[in-house]
């Protein structure tokens, strides 16, 4: 018993006395280990990503509508800019490493980004649910509309926040942009204005100094109207905390028309896509389509959907890389709903 003890206290000071010869060597280390893993730059990295089986994420009336094949939306990975991911980028001929400059506006926080992300994900939901009652003739109310903040600008003299939900301005009630656009230019330059909002979910005032820039008065904020879709099939599009952007707009489109319509637009195919909704029906273009088209491909997708101004794009990488999926131009829901039922 007394030889143990003796043999720990020998390695102890052993270990000891290594330490106080090498503290600087070891404090290097631990600086080298904090920077390498720990510490984030100014960057992200992006990386071919997967696909999202929307079967399994829509619901009409509480339950999930069985098809032959399936309506995915593609979407991109991307992970923080530490150290060893950004060699990985540098390295690794498919993965991109770019400044974080890239997906903020001016005298915006990553954290304010990903923010506008998440609500611009939610517009996307309530605009494809809405797209979808249209393509199908079905019958639906919009209510409980809400304008919700999605960027300060950097001119902007307010203590408004992002996410901010506005309810009225100077006591007059706010049902949307246009209106609150138009009240603007009523005031005049430098006038303070006390506008109520819903915060975290309380109501708080909040104030803004009309400012003119060419000619025009702004409070200097952007703002996106979300709404929900009333109708007798109750549509919910689920999503994870992680996934945020307008991107899977199309694809959450077609898979709520396949379920309130009782159509199978898939006819047993991977029916992969990506690309925004507008609430005309028409599909606008998305950043990351090679990242998309890489993950679709992985996924052994049959058909890869994309908006008109990202095909061409789309078509280089398949040459390049000799995928075989089909590549389908889109340039209005339409197009995507004729493709599929003629198919």
């Amino acid at each position: 018993m007394s030889t143990n003890k003796f043999n720990l206290n020998n390695i102890y000071e052993k270990i000891k006395t290594f330490m106080k010869e090498n503290w600087s060597f070891l404090l290097s280390v631990i600086v080298i280990i904090l920077v390498f893993f720990v510490i984030k730059l100014p960057y992200e990295v992006e990386m071919p990503g997967g696909i999202i089986n929307l079967n399994d994420r829509v619901e009409i009336n509480g339950e999930k509508r069985e098809i032959n094949g399936s309506l995915n939306m593609a979407y991109v990975s991307v992970v923080e800019g530490r150290i060893p991911y950004i060699l990985l980028g540098l390295i690794l001929p498919d993965w991109d490493v770019n400044p974080t400059s890239e997906v903020t506006y001016e005298n915006e926080t990553i954290e304010e980004a990903n923010n506008r992300n998440i609500l611009y994900l939610e517009q996307s939901k309530a605009y494809a649910t809405s797209v979808a009652f249209d393509a199908a003739n079905i019958p639906y109310e919009k209510k409980d509309k809400e304008n919700s903040i999605i960027y300060i600008d950097s001119e902007a003299k307010t203590n408004l926040k992002v996410g901010d939900k506005i309810l009225e301005f100077d006591g007059q009630k706010i049902e949307d942009m246009n209106l609150l656009s138009s009240l603007v230019q009523e005031k005049e330059e430098g006038k303070e204005i006390t506008l109520k909002v819903n915060r975290e979910g309380k109501e708080v005032e909040a104030q803004a100094i009309i400012f003119k820039r060419d000619d025009k008065k702004y409070l200097g904020i952007s703002a996106i109207t979300l709404f929900e879709v009333i109708s007798d099939k109750k549509i919910e599009i689920k999503s994870r905390s992680a996934e945020s952007g307008p991107s899977g707009g199309l694809m959450m489109t077609l898979a709520v028309y396949n379920a309130i319509a009782d159509k199978d637009l898939t006819n047993g195919k991977k029916v992969v896509g990506t690309g925004t909704i507008n609430l005309d029906g028409t599909v606008g273009a998305i950043g990351g389509v090679k990242y998309k088209l890489m993950g679709a491909v992985k996924e052994k997708a049959d058909v890869f959907l994309v908006p008109e101004e990202n095909y061409e794009e789309a078509m280089e990488v398949k040459k390049r890389k000799k995928y075989d999926i089909e590549i389908v131009s889109v340039k209005k829901l339409q197009d995507a709903i004729d493709y599929l039922e003629n198919k």
